[in-house]
């Protein structure tokens, strides 16, 4: 197989937008466990930006499969890619809120993660009806699937605090809802990535008329 990264005359800049976010991502994550035991202020101000890179790593990773199924219909493109951009920015506001910081809206915040993934459901179902004669179709619904599993997963055990409700302070070290929910968000980029190239060495193959 040829490395697509390295061939074909598709542009890339949807590829590493996505690649930027989820890198993103990762960094506020890592900064914000790393520095959160500073001070109250700070400990604040790094969540509200964890959250915020949660929110734009959903956002991003639309841009890859959005951008190449849709490249010879602009139109569709910039709605999809629109759409979930609004609902970023959006998302983004309401978490850095402070009313919505406390403990009692963990399962909101969630639930605003949950509702931009699964808003993907609408360009996904429209890009299979068009697309379902490509022999590229089936792989990448498998990649995509997984890593909406990985995700909604990883959001559930957050949710709902397994396994660390079931034996308190057993897990306070290691094996939490949070360590899970990590492993699991890091599962569904990798799967994602995966299809991304998918996305782009098909796009190099099928160029628009």
């Amino acid at each position: 197989m040829v490395d697509p990264m390295l061939n074909g005359t598709t542009t890339r800049w949807p590829f590493f937008v996505f690649m930027g976010g989820s890198m993103f991502c990762l960094l506020a994550s890592t900064v914000c466990h790393l520095f959160t035991c500073h001070s109250k202020p700070v400990a604040i101000l790094l969540m509200r930006i964890d959250y915020a890179g949660i929110a734009i790593m959903i956002a991003t990773s639309f841009f890859p499969p959005i951008y190449y199924v849709f490249q010879c219909t602009p139109i569709w493109q910039w709605v999809y890619l629109g759409s979930i951009s609004t609902m970023s920015i959006l998302t983004v506001a309401l978490l850095f809120a402070p009313v919505f910081q406390g403990g009692e809206y963990r399962a909101f915040r969630a639930m605003l993660f949950l509702t931009m993934g699964m808003s993907g459901l609408i360009p996904a179902v429209h890009a299979v009806a068009t697309n379902w004669h490509e022999p590229f179709c089936a792989v990448t619904i498998a990649h995509e699937g997984i890593m909406g599993c990985f995700y909604s997963i990883g959001a559930m055990i957050y949710v709902a605090r397994i396994p660390e409700r079931w034996k308190p302070g057993v897990f306070d070290l290691g094996g939490h809802s949070h360590n899970l929910f990590h492993v699991l968000v890091i599962a569904g980029a990798y799967t994602h990535y995966r299809a991304a190239l998918l996305f782009l060495e098909w796009r190099d193959l099928r160029a628009c008329p």
